[in-house]
């Protein structure tokens, strides 16, 4: 578009961004906030990282040229949580009397807090140390992303008060620096509708009434304070809504526009097609409405067709969630053609989402090969082509030719790489024939001759794979990775760690043995370093949850397996003990899903190329003697579309990939799986069809409910149902363990229950886990004797 067609609506197009990372180039936040957990450092010194940080994200997006400016995008830990603490939804076991939130509390609720640890108090307001020895609020993935939240839990005539202000301080220190921001909020129809009612018979969104008053109270406040936009975000619109939860946003939105008319809203929704609830979202008296256009480019026409002329569109155009390089022509072919013809409201361009799901600068990977960087945009970039894709709107193509060009010449590189296109991949895949997918025999056949192999005990105890990541084994790593320290001396160490490890399970009776995987630096990143197709940052850190971070995996081109990649370490370890031990993977569908994964050929193609290549790796392990054989997918929940119509075919593809990486093997060599943190009725039957030997599932912190799928569905192999919650630094002792595994005794056959702790222990200290796993053990052998009384 040349400069002397542009329109004035052209002209009025604003820059704007929903959200950035909170974790700092260098994971500064992750670094405060261990140091304050650990005593080494106080509240002050924590609230002083996160306002740098803050102020940090303010600088670099005004000195990039983004016109709208978050403010409150940030948290300490989970957005979710800071939504709860703000409304006083802080469970009555917390010990919070009113007032101020203690920093503790707030920690607690997030991760618990072991009875008799020391209490920290926060650097400003209320001084109480919370109940300590208390569980963490249930976590769960954040819609379909990697990235957990904090579930809200409301209890029996829930009261609501306005605990936290957060939203204005932070829009407030924002302004002391010289920013005008637009402040988020967490809609509340998507905040109820993501929590849980501790009344049996209670709707959170029943709650709605209540709560309200809290949100007009704060953005009452936010308005006093001289904001005049602010961003509510209800991503719970592009999910499968009833009537009932449309007339609750209307309701919302309708009080919301009466109690602070001189308040503009930005109703944000994101990750998916408005479809059905656009009309709902289009009537609702807000002042811009925006929709992600990277997840679902075919809802443009019906937004336009039914835009009001008084009303901003803010249009998702630059992917938040992956991060492949925009292609900024056709983008600008598209936004071109729309304002030239819209004669509505005006237009704002941002990121599908806020730009949490991706790392922050590219420039930090200063040793990435060339094309492969070439290819991508983290979250800078992002906001950099959002500026380019701006000023290309405001002064023509021609202001900013050279930067477009170069991103043109970059994608047609990529489509072409011979690194990307691997002809022998495409003739394994073409191979595949429905035999590859289904064991030989029936699970009840399979059962008796894995049991005449592994002789193993009612209620067998194992643990889900990995063993803490100490810091010996973190500096023998980086050493190693540094060329500090030899290969030779580096395996010496890993065989050390891994003997010691072995020694111990035995000694206290774990019946079938993990090697601890102290080789491994992430159950992702290990298997794709081994994989072609794969590449890997340095500083590509993305928030999972608190101040667990993770470098997801980049999918580039097509996967195949080049070598054997645990073989070697699985061996060494079973010929220690004459006890089984389990090979460990990680499944196709987790592979793919906590990856960035390519976005020029369909999902379910890429992960049959993984299956491939992981089914290549189980029968290696069989061969090598190992009778075991985890394949985890954490992930395969996760990945369900957000429209139930979608989920058919999504789980189709899914389960054929796990039961081709797993079906390879004979009859008396055990599969096992793992999935963590997931509702599982819906998809019950899925996870039957998967026809894992064994499944081990989260149930600590549901106190098994999430077991009841399992017994309505009459699931018929084996489970092992969590007793020992480990994202929390609590130890359980026996007799909770020992009430968890009476549960499961109550909806299970005793033949089909494992004892196991919800996930791996990498992120635990081995003075938690030690105990725990003895507790465990202990438990175990209660349940023992109690059946052989009976």
């Amino acid at each position: 578009m040349s400069n002397q067609t542009m329109s004035d609506q052209t002209r009025s197009v604003q820059v704007a961004a929903l959200g950035l990372p909170r974790i700092g180039p260098r994971r500064e936040l992750k670094t405060a906030l261990e140091n304050y957990w650990a005593g080494r450092i106080d509240a002050d010194a924590l609230y002083e990282v996160a306002a740098g940080l803050r102020a940090a994200n303010w600088a670099r997006q005004h000195a990039l040229g983004i016109g709208i400016m978050p403010s409150n995008d940030f948290s300490l830990y989970d957005h979710v949580l800071d939504t709860s603490v703000m409304v006083g939804a802080i469970p009555a076991f917390y010990g919070w009397q009113g007032g101020a939130v203690p920093l503790d509390t707030y920690f607690a609720m997030a991760r618990g807090n072991q009875a008799g640890a020391q209490a920290a108090c926060c650097g400003h307001g209320a001084h109480d140390a919370p109940t300590l020895g208390v569980r963490a609020l249930e976590m769960t993935k954040w819609f379909d992303t990697n990235y957990h939240y904090m579930v809200p839990e409301f209890e029996p005539g829930q009261i609501f008060t306005l605990a936290s202000t957060k939203p204005l301080d932070e829009f407030n220190e924002a302004k002391a620096l010289g920013y005008h921001t637009r402040p988020v909020l967490l809609g509340p129809v998507t905040y109820l509708k993501l929590g849980k009612s501790k009344d049996p018979t209670g709707d959170p969104l029943a709650l709605l009434n209540a709560v309200l008053p809290v949100y007009v109270e704060m953005l009452s406040r936010l308005s006093a304070a001289g904001a005049d936009w602010v961003q509510i975000d209800e991503p719970c619109l592009v999910l499968d809504l009833d009537e009932r939860s449309r007339d609750a946003l209307r309701h919302t939105y309708g009080l919301f526009a009466r109690a602070v008319p001189n308040l503009k809203i930005m109703l944000a929704s994101y990750f998916g097609e408005l479809g059905d609830n656009l009309a709902c979202a289009q009537s609702l008296p807000v002042a811009g409405l925006h929709v992600d256009l990277v997840r679902a480019p075919e809802q443009l026409q019906p937004l336009l067709a039914g835009a009001r002329r008084d009303q901003v569109l803010s249009l998702g155009v630059v992917d938040g969630r992956n991060i492949w390089r925009a292609d900024l022509a056709g983008i600008l072919d598209r936004l071109e053609a729309v304002i030239v013809s819209h004669d509505a409201g005006p237009i704002q361009i941002a990121p599908s989402c806020s730009l949490l799901h991706v790392p922050i600068d590219l420039e930090l990977e200063t040793d990435m090969a060339a094309d492969l960087k070439s290819w991508l945009a983290f979250a800078v970039q992002k906001l950099k082509e959002l500026v380019l894709l701006g000023k290309a709107l405001r002064q023509g193509r021609e202001a900013v030719w050279a930067e477009l060009n170069a991103a043109s010449i970059a994608i047609r590189r990529r489509a072409t790489s011979a690194n990307v296109h691997d002809p022998a991949v495409a003739q394994r895949l073409a191979a595949i024939t429905p035999a590859m997918a289904r064991r030989t025999s029936v699970y009840e056949h399979r059962r008796n001759l894995q049991q005449a192999v592994l002789q193993l005990p009612a209620f067998p105890t194992t643990s889900i794979g990995s063993f803490p990541q100490t810091e010996a084994v973190r500096k023998a790593r980086a050493a190693h990775g540094k060329g500090a320290l030899s290969e030779a001396d580096y395996t010496g160490f890993l065989r050390r760690e891994t003997e010691q490890a072995v020694r111990w399970q035995e000694e206290i009776g774990i019946d079938m043995l993990v090697h601890g995987e102290f080789e491994r630096n992430d159950m992702v990143q290990y298997f794709g370093e081994q994989l072609a197709g794969y590449a890997f940052t340095k500083h590509g850190w993305v928030q999972s949850y608190g101040s667990r971070y993770v470098r997801p995996p980049i999918i580039f081109g097509d996967v195949s397996r080049p070598k054997p990649m645990t073989v070697e370490w699985s061996a060494y370890a079973q010929s220690l003990t004459s006890r089984p031990m389990k090979g460990m993977l990680t499944g196709p569908v987790t592979m793919l899903q906590w990856s960035f994964v390519r976005d020029d050929m369909p999902r379910a193609t890429v992960c049959r190329q993984i299956a491939l290549a992981l089914r290549q790796e189980v029968i290696d392990l069989e061969l090598a003697g190992i009778k075991a054989i985890q394949i985890d997918e954490p992930a395969l929940r996760e990945g369900l579309p957000l429209r139930r119509s979608e989920w058919q075919a999504y789980l189709e593809w899914a389960v054929e990939c796990f039961r081709l990486s797993a079906s390879g093997v004979e009859d008396s060599t055990q599969i096992h799986t793992h999935m963590c943190y997931s509702e599982f009725n819906d998809i019950i039957d899925s996870i039957g069809r998967m026809d894992a030997d064994v499944i081990s599932i989260e149930t600590s912190r549901s106190k098994m409910e999430l077991l009841d799928a399992f017994v309505g569905y009459r699931y018929p192999n084996e489970i092992g149902p969590g007793v020992y919650d480990i994202h929390s630094p609590r130890v359980p002792d026996v007799e909770a363990m020992t009430e968890l595994l009476v549960k499961a005794s109550d909806r299970l056959a005793a033949w089909q229950i494992w004892v196991n702790p919800d996930c791996g222990l990498k992120t635990r200290k081995w003075e938690e886990v030690r105990p725990a796993l003895v507790n465990m053990v202990a438990a175990a052998r209660q349940l023992r004797a109690s059946l052989a009384e009976a």
